[in-house]
């Protein structure tokens, strides 16, 4: 049970950038339709990585298509970090606004529901009807009924509202949520996946999927993601989590108690994500430095189009999403590193190699002449470090990847500087050279990290194609192969 109503996902291209998912239910013949959330109960306790146990957990979702006779067509959908288990479709014929990804998924769409069975589920810890923080603390339940009285029972303070988990509710990661999408599977009888499909943070699950279950997966769709975050975005989700916490009326994540939320602290920490999602062309192309009023007004209230658009975008978000799930989601973003379980076995490996290329530049510095020597030897002593490290971070993710079974299809966009191209080359090179099925495209797209949220042709099209081609079975026999053009790059260990 819910304490909060279920908003819809705010995960999807804005509307001030992009209008296509606003349409009549009916007006679309390529739309799922009118679709039914369904809840499962798994009334077994779930132990999480942080030690901590849930007694019991809901999971909510979404499916569209026909599941075959051998349940060989199902494809499972992770969301993002404001995503739901609502990715196509439409809740009722009143209902104006598409689900998230209801450019991906419906009849004859890249995720074709003609041929293929989708699950999209709403990770535990979310806030749109899985367990989580707004969800009922069934531990608490005895101790408030006990404390609750007739003037409790109003409006803004309600006993539900009493008993929710709030800051209370564990903190979980991604490894988690693949742990209970594993016993959703088999809920559903569904043995191997014919695909996991995820974007950004979604991308991070698909991936954990393939290293965690090697044997329950045929396909791999990482999109827009990366290995693990850098110090870079860490920092940015410290500074969103710190908006939220500052906020006074976080109550110490108590505020559904005190009939409030951190409307501040929640718009605050949405503003400073949205700018990393989007990039400088895009912004200068949409706002540029326009007034909304047309003149400067000298004082500190929405001047620039571009503050107008944030602010929109944040208090929009606030009313939609809930504090202390933020809190949480981010944090499983901080904690993702598939490599954490497998200690690199090619360490040894990685310094031979680093040692390899010192042994090389200083072969080359020892041969020059002298009066370069000195600026050589600091090239030595910094390509020196930079190679061992890169070195050490491909030879963990070799480890990790060492028994997948899986296909891959890796995407990036050009744009993309939340999780650059870098990142999703990092994880080509880690499949390459373990001898992994992969391919890999690099879409050329003005709309930055967003771009996965968006109908581009090339992205679309590398999705349906990799989708429906045939399973590669006997994937170590293939050799690496390499490919270009104007708008994509593409490395496959085997083509698919």
């Amino acid at each position: 049970m819910n304490a909060r109503p279920n908003n819809t996902s705010d995960q999807s291209p804005t509307d001030t950038l992009h209008s296509a998912s606003l349409v009549n239910p009916m007006d679309s013949v390529s739309s799922v339709g009118i679709i039914t959330p369904q809840i499962f109960h798994f009334a077994e306790p779930l132990t999480l990585e942080c030690n901590r146990t849930l007694p019991s957990f809901d999971l909510i979702i979404e499916t569209y298509g026909t599941l075959n006779s051998d349940k060989s067509n199902a494809v499972l959908i992770c969301h993002a970090l404001s995503g739901s288990h609502h990715a196509a479709g439409f809740h009722s014929d009143d209902d104006k606004k598409a689900g998230w990804w209801d450019n991906m998924i419906g009849p004859n769409k890249a995720i074709d529901t003609n041929r293929f069975y989708v699950v999209c589920v709403n990770n535990i810890g979310s806030c749109f009807g899985s367990t989580g923080p707004t969800t009922i603390n069934p531990d608490r339940i005895d101790s408030d009924q006990n404390n609750v009285n007739k003037n409790s029972l109003n409006k803004n303070n309600p006993a539900s509202e009493l008993q929710v988990y709030g800051p209370d509710f564990p903190l979980v990661t991604i490894k988690d949520w693949v742990k209970t999408q594993a016993m959703l599977s088999d809920r559903l009888g569904i043995d191997v996946w014919h695909a996991i499909v995820g974007g950004s943070m979604g991308g991070m699950q698909a991936l954990q999927w393939s290293v965690d279950y090697p044997n329950r997966l045929k396909r791999c769709v990482v999109i827009a993601s990366t290995p693990k975050l850098s110090a870079q975005n860490i920092a940015f989700n410290e500074v969103a989590r710190q908006s939220i916490l500052s906020d006074p009326d976080f109550k110490e994540g108590r505020y559904l108690q005190a009939g409030t939320y951190p409307r501040r602290g929640l718009i605050l920490a949405r503003m400073v994500g949205h700018i990393t999602y989007l990039t400088d062309d895009a912004m200068k192309a949409k706002f540029g430095r326009d007034l909304k009023s047309g003149k400067f007004m000298y004082g500190y209230d929405v001047e620039f189009q571009v503050e107008s658009y944030l602010r929109y975008q944040g208090e929009r978000f606030s009313e939609n999403f809930d504090a202390n799930t933020y809190l949480l989601m981010t944090k499983a973003l901080d904690y993702f590193d598939p490599t954490r379980d497998y200690p690199s076995a090619m360490a040894t490996d990685s310094t031979e190699s680093a040692a390899q290329l010192k042994d090389s530049i200083t072969t080359s510095v020892e041969s020059s002449k002298q009066s370069t020597q000195p600026a050589l030897e600091d090239t030595v002593a910094t390509i020196d470090e930079s190679e061992q490290n890169r070195q050490q971070e491909l030879s963990a993710l070799k480890a990790a990847f060492a028994h997948t079974q899986c296909q891959y299809l890796v995407v990036s966009f050009t744009t993309d500087w939340r999780f650059a191209p870098e990142r999703s080359q990092e994880i080509v090179d880690a499949l390459m050279a373990t001898g992994k099925p992969v391919s890999y495209i690099n879409v050329d797209a003005p709309h930055g990290h967003d771009s996965f949220l968006f109908d581009i042709p090339r992205y679309m099209g590398s999705v349906r194609g990799f989708l429906t081609a045939p399973f590669i079975s006997d994937s170590k026999s293939k050799q690496p192969a390499k490919g270009t053009n104007q708008n994509s790059q593409q490395k496959a260990g085997a083509r698919s």
